[in-house]
């Protein structure tokens, strides 16, 4: 049985976790090995949406896809690449019981330094002249909003990293850690071999819990199929921005090729699913959700067709929102459960987990490590936004 060494290795190369490898590679700290059972981006990676918003009604979140913001416009200069990212702006709509709490959060993200403002109704027809806008009350506006790509971003971040010196396994699968007491010393590989470490990442998504079960550690992950439609309008549209309508609760998004992705923002009942053996294409019932929800929110769409469909799954927590956490073994740090918003604050994930391995805590005050504990669900302190929006609170 052969031994390899390492100083870190990540379980998982995902978006997170070639992230992590990218934010450990920028600090100076290349001795990392990223175990991938399959290609890098080859699972839930690349059924991501793409949104990128900063618009949250938690600070250090909100903080967080800031941050990713940066990263995703200077894509060029870091990577050397297209990651995928177009800045079409983002307009989120609400209605009168929401008015109040978008106010509110548009103010507390500005503190944490997102640019982001309100927009009166007639710059918004300008932007969605397709839309019926009259349900709506209030709307925020991030002119540096858009969608990107995750797959290719993962990518960005795996070539970066490898560049730097990390080594990336492909097609390797880890059967289990390895651990001394109460610490973890590395991990086992399927073909038995062993990598041994002082730290060990684990970035595994929907495929968390029962990993780590195995070893009385509970992370509360339910994993939720979400089903996307795309949809040919029948017309051509300008230059249209990402639109959230927490209204009739969906999302729609330009894309390349001049579709529009189509996502339902109700979630408040989960289809819970099995991660490796789900439907990968929407059922009817969605069908006819986005057949009535956008019909309804774009009268002009008279001859809009659906073109494809397709399904990937949420690592969903209690609250939410993920577990970016050490322990509760030595040299164990968890990234997981990122509830559909992994994307957009994927580069900032990768520095937190990268602060918590090197120094044991966040440096970046807007980011306490504290808000994505492991413990707080034991604790019962769940991270939650302080200006809910009736409907649709999961996601903001």
């Amino acid at each position: 049985m052969s031994t390899e060494t390492a100083s870190i290795v990540i379980i998982g190369g995902g978006l997170e976790g070639v992230a992590t490898a990218w934010a450990l590679a920028q600090r100076g700290i290349t001795d990392v090995v990223v175990c991938e059972r399959d290609t890098v981006g080859g699972g839930m990676t690349g059924k991501s949406s793409g949104i990128v918003r900063c618009h949250y009604g938690v600070s250090s979140l909100a903080a967080m896809a800031a941050i990713g913001l940066e990263v995703f416009e200077k894509a060029e200069e870091i990577f050397g690449t297209d990651i995928g990212f177009r800045q079409t702006g983002y307009v989120v709509g609400v209605g009168e019981p929401n008015v109040e709490n978008l106010r509110k959060s548009l103010a507390a993200q500005r503190e944490v330094g997102v640019q982001t403002e309100e927009m009166d109704v007639s710059e918004v027809a300008k932007l969605w002249p397709a839309a019926d806008l009259e349900p709506f009350a209030a709307f925020g506006w991030e002119e540096r909003g858009g969608y990107g790509d995750a797959y290719q971003t993962a990518q960005a971040f795996a070539a970066s990293a490898r560049a730097a010196g990390v080594r990336i396994k492909q097609g390797t699968s880890v059967s289990g850690l390895l651990t001394d007491g109460e610490r973890v010393t590395g991990v086992e590989l399927a073909d038995h071999s062993t990598i041994s470490a002082d730290t060990v990442v684990v970035a595994t998504g929907v495929w968390t819990k029962p990993f780590l079960d195995t070893y009385g550690i509970d992370v509360p992950i339910t994993v939720h199929r979400e089903q996307i439609v795309m949809i040919h309008p029948g017309m051509e549209l300008v230059a249209v921005p990402v639109f959230s309508d927490l209204v009739s609760l969906q999302y729609v998004r330009p894309d390349v090729r001049g579709e529009i992705l189509f996502g339902n923002s109700d979630l408040a009942e989960l289809e819970v699913a099995n991660p490796d053996g789900y439907l990968n294409r929407a059922d009817e019932a969605f069908l006819d959700l986005t057949v009535d929800k956008v019909g309804t929110r774009f009268p002009a769409f008279t001859d809009a067709s659906i073109t494809s469909s397709y399904a990937g799954c949420y690592d969903v927590t209690p609250d939410w929102n993920p577990v970016i956490s050490t322990g509760p073994l030595d040299g164990l740090v968890i990234a997981a459960g990122f509830s559909g918003h992994g994307f957009k604050i994927s580069p900032a994930v990768g520095r937190l987990v990268a602060d918590l391995v090197v120094d044991g805590r966040s440096n970046d005050p807007r980011i306490p490590e504290s808000n994505f504990r492991l413990s707080r669900f034991d604790d019962g302190d769940l991270l939650k936004t302080k200006f809910p929006y009736v409907g649709a609170g999961e996601m903001r």
